[in-house]
């Protein structure tokens, strides 16, 4: 059974990326997770650095006692990810970024050491897509703002290696945007490539899309 995880920072409630993420859900036909990173108490990161000095390939312990804990609890199991933030001032959203200065806990950084090793660096890789949108023509946008490469970033430091992305463009000019049938044709297209691309580790077969968060 493939398990898949959706990680969704978007502060807006059914927005664009919260659309396109429910359309993928409900598209991949595996047990499902959708982690809405607004509704997590994240804090930010220390740099103290005390969670990379443990060895080994699992993530190391943060000393904070916050929410993260337990979503790396949940990232660990999953087989393949959806990996999704709107362009906020040509960026992943603050939500997004601080989420992702917090998976520090996924690098081996002993003092002695110049630079980080990723402990999933390894270790067979898992899939993902990644799920962005913009105010710019979506080609455009993938291109001259960060946040694909913060996302893709965050695949692989996870584990994961990406097999596509969905950069929906030209999303400012309502202010209760709808998603196109276009757009989610192609969303679902994604979600299969990203179901059939993945090796389950835990049988075979699926079950309908649950969503917990």
């Amino acid at each position: 059974m493939t398990k898949v995880l959706a990680i969704n920072g978007s502060y807006r409630d059914n927005g664009v990326t919260d659309q396109t993420v429910e359309v993928m859900i409900q598209a991949v036909g595996a047990k499902t997770e959708t982690i809405l990173l607004r509704e997590h108490p994240i804090a930010f990161c220390l740099n103290c650095r005390d969670c990379t000095q443990q060895p080994g390939d699992t993530p190391g312990e943060c000393v904070q006692q916050d929410g993260m804990r337990a979503l790396i609890h949940r990232i660990e199991p999953a087989d393949c990810y959806l990996l999704a933030s709107p362009t906020n001032f040509g960026s992943a959203t603050a939500l997004f970024k601080r989420f992702m200065e917090r998976l520090i806990v996924y690098a081996y950084w002993p003092w002695e050491m110049n630079a980080p090793q990723l402990r999933k660096a390894n270790a067979p890789k898992k899939k993902a897509v990644l799920i962005s949108s913009c105010a710019a023509p979506g080609i455009l946008g993938r291109w001259i703002y960060g946040v694909h490469k913060q996302l893709d970033m965050t695949a692989q430091t996870i584990g994961a290696h990406t097999v596509d992305t969905l950069f929906t463009g030209l999303i400012a000019k309502q202010s209760q945007p709808i998603l196109t049938e276009p757009v989610k044709a192609k969303a679902r297209a994604l979600a299969e490539k990203l179901i059939n691309q993945s090796t389950p580790r835990h049988g075979k077969g699926g079950v309908a899309p649950s969503k917990t968060r």
